[in-house]
């Protein structure tokens, strides 16, 4: 039985952030139930995030709403909202999204709810929080990176802002919620109490930092540096970086500068020393190994360097990653089935609890697929 059996979910989230934590949450075993706007539904299956459309949704949609149910209910309606009373009473956890203020207004805050349901656990991402300036502003991936430095770390130092090319603050606000519900829900069957749990995206934001902001203010308060060639972190030395082959692209992390000058033959390197001078002369140390390794090919470089135990590996794009035994091994991809029969590929979740891989073959539903066998559930 997976841990979270028997647990109800009831998600008002939309977009990435709150159905990427309640896609945890189903995962784990426990029944999440999506209440959507009727005829339009949750905003992101609308969402095209390329020209590739599944089953005449988005491709992002399908990927982070599978393995769990819809009811469309219109918070109008006084039908409707009774619905929604019948299932908040029921539910083990509550969950939004929504920008400060909406809740409240459509009357299903925290205190609403809890009176309702006095031991629910009450979950909310909002994008900068309650209070501030930008408390009113759109909590968007892009807009997050954007405020929060976070684009100045990526890229080299000739490239500009360089946003990370995925959600990475939705996905991070996500899972930022999902294991705040668990210790809740773990506190609630020891003392029988409920919560509310506050994330936003702002500070998912700061927190994934905490490296470079730590290092920020150790430093003195000055700017993260990039290099100008190879940059994969503002503050790592060489060999830190992603370097061009002869016929590919191979990443170094660590090793010792002057050992690698021996170990590639190559003379230049040998000049340099570690410590201080790895970061403080990276530059010239990248520039000296990417124009050395772009003379022969990634698995020449390879073999060499990983007898050595260099931490070292190929740079693959998806078609390659896809047909490699070390990704094959993993069975990271799974097939799910909508309720129409529509099948589609997508990854698994990525736990392992006792040894059992955590699969679904439940698909994303349909707008209100759900309707009636919910409402039959609560009536009879």
């Amino acid at each position: 039985m997976l841990p979270l059996a028997d647990f109800t979910v009831v998600d008002f989230s939309q977009f990435l952030s709150g159905p990427l934590a309640s896609l945890r949450l189903a995962d784990l075993g426990a029944r999440v139930i999506k209440i959507e706007k009727p005829v339009t539904g949750d905003i992101c299956r609308q969402m095209y995030t390329s020209d590739t459309e599944l089953n005449g949704m988005s491709t992002v949609f399908h990927a982070i709403n599978r393995n769990k149910e819809s009811v469309a209910l219109d918070i109008k309606d006084e039908a409707d909202r009774r619905i929604i009373v019948k299932l908040i009473e029921q539910a083990d956890v509550v969950m939004h999204n929504f920008r400060p203020g909406v809740m409240e207004r459509i009357g299903f805050d925290y205190v609403k709810v809890r009176e309702i349901n006095p031991s629910v656990i009450y979950g909310e991402i909002s994008g900068y929080g309650e209070t501030g300036p930008w408390s009113k502003k759109p909590g968007q991936d892009l807009l997050l990176q954007s405020i929060t430095g976070m684009t100045w770390l990526s890229g080299n130092t000739g490239d500009g802002p360089v946003p990370m090319g995925l959600s990475i603050v939705d996905m991070f606000a996500g899972a930022n919620l999902s294991s705040a519900i668990l210790a809740c829900l773990y506190r609630r069957a020891i003392q029988h109490v409920g919560a509310h749990v506050k994330v936003s995206m702002l500070d998912s934001a700061v927190d994934i930092q905490f490296e470079a902001v730590t290092t920020y203010f150790r430093d003195g308060g000055q700017l993260p540096q990039r290099t100008a060639v190879s940059n994969a972190h503002a503050y790592l030395g060489a060999p830190y970086g992603i370097y061009e082959t002869q016929d590919g692209y191979i990443a170094l992390a660590m090793g010792s500068i002057p050992f690698l000058g021996k170990l590639l033959d190559c003379e230049n390197l040998e000049n340099f020393v570690d410590g201080e001078q790895a970061f403080v002369r990276r530059d010239a140390i990248k520039d000296v190994l990417g124009k050395h390794l772009v003379t022969q090919k990634t698995a020449y470089w390879l073999e060499i360097l990983e007898a050595a135990d260099i931490w070292c590996a190929d740079v693959l794009d998806w078609d390659r990653l896809l047909q490699h035994d070390g990704f094959k091994v993993l069975d990271m991809i799974q097939q799910v089935f909508m309720g129409d029969g529509f099948e589609y590929a997508t990854t698994r979740c990525p736990i392992r609890i006792d040894g059992q891989v955590l699969r679904s073959t439940k698909g994303s539903p349909k707008l209100g697929e759900h309707n009636h066998k919910i409402i039959k559930e609560l009536y009879g």
